[in-house]
């Protein structure tokens, strides 16, 4: 793709948030050498909150599409899903055009998550993984196709996260297993997790249809409950005695619940459309209906809203 000559378009008359007509050279090359200074920098610290504490090994690749009951590949995808769509629109402000801006997202987010590919290869307690990989593409090729065929996102992928507090007879192995700190919980406790795909109502409707707000959405979310360990819940001590916590039920979570897409909100000010681009990757906090494998059906009147919530055993 030719790169033209951003001197060419008058740049002292070009304001921060006007989009170029067409590619902006000291634009694009910030906004690449940022993204390479920016995930160089996330592979350092995830390194250090992840894999530190682990032996290394050669590369090698290990099976675990059976782990923590899929939350970690839902994860996997709604990160590449807004990697490439906040990708699209960095280089849509540089100028690129809609669809050379979209395979920059497609391209440049299955490369950041290439990248955790390569440390989980190169770990002795964990290998890369053919199902990341291709959860990685899934949440890309969502994006993508949708920029494509609509020109806009009307099936969004969203993200809820609150860090339970466990009983204290088992917190020794989750302070063990998913850490104490804010960061490496939302990382790792697959238990606080929720993911939603969130389908704006007007955008499948006819044009007419304007007794439905542009920005309700309806959302349909997946998470889990009870993991202990990845596909079961026992674990090696230190003494090389096997504990297990069998009697806690480890179960899938299945909601709806009314969303917000942020970035329809109306607004003329274009600093606050791209924070409403960042705040969409939340799901908005509102009543849902959970049906879980346990055979219950319960009404959340408000899901989620606290960041601290008692684990449910």
């Amino acid at each position: 793709m030719a790169i033209s000559n951003g001197m060419a378009q008058d740049s002292l008359k070009l304001k921060f948030w006007d989009q170029p007509e067409s590619v902006h050279q000291p634009r694009y090359l910030g906004v690449t050498g940022t993204t390479v200074g920016l995930f160089g920098t996330a592979m350092i610290g995830l390194n250090e909150i992840w894999y530190a504490d682990f032996p290394k090994s050669k590369f090698h690749f290990f099976d675990d599409s059976k782990e923590w009951m899929q939350i970690d590949k839902i994860g996997h995808g709604q990160a590449s899903y807004f990697q490439s769509r906040w990708m699209y629109h960095l280089y849509r402000w540089a100028g690129v055009n809609n669809k050379n801006a979209t395979w920059h997202g497609l391209v440049g987010a299955n490369v950041l998550q290439l990248g955790i590919e390569v440390l989980d290869g190169h770990s002795a307690e964990w290998g890369a993984s053919w199902s990341d990989i291709g959860a990685n593409f899934s949440g890309s090729i969502l994006f993508a196709l949708q920029q494509w065929e609509w020109g806009e996102q009307r099936i969004s992928f969203k993200y809820n996260m609150v860090v339970p507090v466990y009983p204290n007879d088992i917190k020794f192995r989750t302070d063990d297993l998913y850490g104490t700190a804010f960061m490496e919980r939302a990382l790792k406790d697959y238990n606080g997790q929720t993911y939603w795909l969130s389908f704006n109502i007007a955008s499948f409707l006819p044009d007419d249809s304007y007794y439905v707000p542009s920005w309700l959405n309806i959302a349909v979310g997946y998470s889990a409950e009870g993991m202990l360990g990845g596909f079961e819940n026992s674990w090696e001590l230190d003494n090389g005695v096997m504990a297990s916590r069998y009697d806690i039920e480890r179960y899938r979570q299945f909601f709806i619940s009314p969303d917000v897409d942020f970035t329809r909100i109306p607004t003329s000010r274009k600093g606050v459309k791209a924070a409403l681009e960042i705040l969409n990757i939340i799901k908005f906090p509102a009543p849902a209906l959970e049906i879980n494998t346990k055979g219950k059906v319960v009404l959340h009147p408000m899901y989620i809203l606290n960041f601290h919530i008692p684990a449910k055993y």
